[in-house]
């Protein structure tokens, strides 16, 4: 199922004989081994012999060995140096800071600093909330992690944690103009994570929470809305949850069935399970079943974990029992976010006609997607080499845009399914392959802030703009005509 991609690409300094067949045989070389060649340049000409640059894609750091191998092996090559394409681009980090102003004379100077930033500062020392105004609060976003949940690869620290939240940051301004910065700390103590983000908070007009383990992630999460008076999300559920949503959205457009009519089951009951849960509720299913390692979750399943009582008692309308295969037999859509070949193809099979198939466990997915789709109707996964990829970087990057341009002090529920909902109609007629839109869709963040901006305003004029996420639940229809408003 794996296929060679840019994660593990290398570029190897190659020396071989100047002989009319030296480039075909290096070619030969890495497709023997598996490897892709993606480029080759030759970078110096000699009369006995050239210097070249291949790089290729590989599948592991083992696989990227064997193509080194390989070219080594070759009568009269020898490989001078190799370069792993991935830690370069992190070398010194991925993100800086540039200032907006110029400072090129002394008035410049004196109006930027010392003595003119006197003013500012007294003057938002009487006002405030001029800070939003007046400072980098009005754009900027803490991404804020302590390392215990790093990507699909577990509790990594802080410090491990830091290429992600870069990367998090410069996706940021690339995609939504939004400036971030990693605020990566070395606890993951509740209480101590807390108190962090909430006296560093007078910076930030948002809070990007990340890659922080469940269930502390929902305690941090909660407790930190209560207590500021700026957004906080955690992309890990809620960006999540919004693109699964707005790719269900279209899936099941292309399929022809209406959500009511649904049964979906949810595969791992984490930080995105649980928020993907929070966000289908409102939309009333038919049905929807929530699995977790331990099977089928029900009110009376034994040793049920506190944080698994509000699902067991939203969910499961049939009280079914025993494990994910259990589950599956007539489902139309099935959702994971959980690990790596749980699901089988018979259990696809067993699916009602014209599944639905979201497999989004990383790097591997729950089913091998060539398998899912000899049965199912739409398959969607977390991985840029297969059609139909679900990826935060459609949701979060606009999200924050428009809670920014409206000076959200919260977020709702209602703002990430309008979210949702704008993320899904940019894809204008979804097909079986196209049910969510390219990362690089430039139209994506705007669409998505203007949505959330849109809420924020009409959430304002209800005096409700400060609801806790969750408390939409209780709205029932007036939630879903909040998302049809927001694209008015």
């Amino acid at each position: 199922m794996t296929v060679p991609g840019p994660g593990y690409a290398i570029t190897a300094r190659v020396e071989a004989p100047a002989s009319a067949t030296a480039a075909g045989d290096l070619a030969v070389a890495v497709g023997r081994v598996g490897g892709v060649m993606t480029a080759f340049d030759v970078v110096e000409s000699r009369t006995d012999a050239i210097i070249i640059d291949i790089s290729c894609n590989a599948l592991s750091e083992e696989h990227a060995g064997q193509i080194t191998d390989a070219l080594d092996g070759l009568d009269g090559v020898r490989v001078r140096n190799v370069s792993d394409r991935t830690f370069l681009i992190h070398l010194g980090g991925k993100i800086e800071v540039t200032p907006k102003v110029g400072l090129r004379t002394r008035e410049d100077l004196s109006r930027a600093y010392t003595p003119g930033v006197a003013r500012v500062c007294q003057a938002i020392a009487r006002r405030p909330e001029d800070a939003r105004s007046l400072t980098i609060k009005r754009n900027t976003v803490a991404v804020v992690t302590d390392g215990s949940a790093v990507l699909g690869l577990g509790n990594l620290g802080a410090a491990a944690a830091m290429p992600v939240m870069e990367g998090k940051a410069a996706l940021f301004k690339r995609f939504a103009g939004v400036d971030a910065w990693p605020v990566c700390l070395d606890t993951q103590d509740t209480e101590e994570i807390i108190r962090t983000v909430e006296v560093l908070a007078p910076v930030y007009g948002g809070i990007n929470l990340e890659d922080i383990a469940a269930p502390r992630c929902f305690e941090i999460e909660e407790r930190l809305r209560d207590k500021l008076d700026i957004p906080v999300f955690h992309d890990d559920q809620h960006g999540t949850a919004v693109v699964v949503l707005g790719a269900l959205r279209n899936a099941l457009r292309v399929v022809e069935k209406e959500m009511n009519d649904c049964r979906i089951v949810v595969c791992g009951v984490g930080a995105a399970g649980s928020a993907i849960i929070r966000l289908l509720l409102p939309l009333a299913p038919a049905d929807l079943i929530a699995v977790d390692v331990d099977g089928i979750i029900h009110p009376d399943r034994e040793g049920l974990h506190p944080s698994l009582e509000w699902v067991a008692r939203q969910t499961n309308r049939e009280n079914r029992t025993g494990t994910l295969r259990d589950a599956m037999p007539g489902a139309d859509v099935f959702i994971g976010v959980s690990a790596p070949n749980l699901l089988h193809e018979a259990d696809v099979a067993a699916m009602a006609d014209k599944a639905v198939v979201f497999a989004l466990a990383n790097p591997d997915p729950e089913i091998d997607p060539s398998l899912a789709q000899r049965h199912a109707a739409v398959v969607a996964t977390g991985r840029s080499d297969y059609p139909n990829q679900i990826n935060n970087v459609l949701a979060f990057p606009g999200i924050f845009r428009g809670l920014l341009d409206a000076q959200a002090r919260g977020i709702t529920d209602d703002m990430l399914l309008a979210a949702s909902a704008a993320i899904g109609d940019v894809v204008a007629e979804p097909n079986p392959l196209f049910i969510v839109p390219s990362v690089f869709d430039s139209t994506v963040a705007s669409a998505v802030a203007g949505a959330v901006r849109k809420t924020v305003e009409r959430a304002r004029e209800q005096g409700a703009e400060a609801v806790d996420v969750g408390a939409a639940l209780a709205l029932g229809e007036e939630t879903a005509k909040a998302v049809e408003g927001a694209d008015e």
